[in-house]
C-alpha cells in the first residue's frame, strides 16, 4: 500500500465520521426543540369548549378567552387578588365579524345569562382595562374546585380602539 492510498482511505474516514457526527448532532437539536416545544404548548380555548373538555384537560396549561362581566370583579389591593367570572366569546374571527365585530360580541356575551361563563383567579396588579364587556385573554391552569387560575392576563378593551380606527380600516 503507498502512501497516497493510506492518505485518501483516512481522509475519506474522517469524512464519514464528521458527517455522522454531524447527523447526530442535528437529531439531538431536532429532538431538543420538538421536546421543548410540545413541553410549552398552550391550548387555546374558548369557554364553551374548556367547560366540555374539562375531565380532559388535567393539569395542562391553558389559554381562555371571554368577555368580562363587570359585576363580577373583586380586588383586594392588598393581596393582590383579583376575581372575575368571564364569559365564552366565538374563538373564530369570522363568527366574530359575522356578528357584528368584537364590541358587539362582548356585549351579547356578557348580557346573556345562557352563555357559559368561568370564574378567574389571578394574582397581581388590577389591570386599567378590567372593565365590563372587555376582552380576557388569560394564560393558566383549571383548578380541581372549577375555578381558573391565571397566571398571565391580557386585556383588550374594544370600544377604546375602534374610535381611533379610520373608516377605511374598518371596510377591510
Amino acid at each position: 500500500m503507498n502512501d497516497s492510498q493510506s492518505t485518501a482511505r483516512t481522509s475519506s474516514g474522517s469524512r464519514v465520521k464528521f458527517l455522522i457526527g454531524g447527523l447526530l448532532i442535528v437529531a439531538a437539536v431536532v429532538y431538543l426543540i420538538a421536546s421543548s416545544m410540545q413541553a410549552s404548548a398552550q391550548y387555546f380555548m374558548t369557554v364553551a369548549e374548556l367547560e366540555e373538555k374539562v375531565a380532559e384537560i388535567g393539569d395542562r396549561e391553558l389559554r381562555i378567552s371571554g368577555a368580562v362581566i363587570g359585576d363580577s370583579i373583586q380586588y383586594d389591593p392588598s393581596t393582590l387578588r383579583l376575581e372575575f367570572v368571564i364569559a365564552h366569546i366565538p374563538g373564530d374571527q369570522k363568527e366574530i365579524t359575522a356578528q357584528g365585530g368584537l364590541a358587539a360580541v362582548l356585549h351579547t356575551a356578557v348580557n346573556d345569562p345562557s352563555q357559559p361563563r368561568l370564574k378567574v383567579v389571578y394574582t397581581g396588579v388590577m389591570p386599567d382595562l378590567m372593565r365590563n364587556e372587555a376582552q380576557a385573554i388569560v394564560t393558566g391552569r383549571m383548578g380541581q374546585d372549577g375555578v381558573f387560575y391565571a397566571e398571565e392576563l391580557l386585556l383588550k378593551c374594544p370600544t377604546r380602539y375602534e374610535e381611533a380606527v379610520p373608516d377605511q380600516a374598518m371596510d377591510g
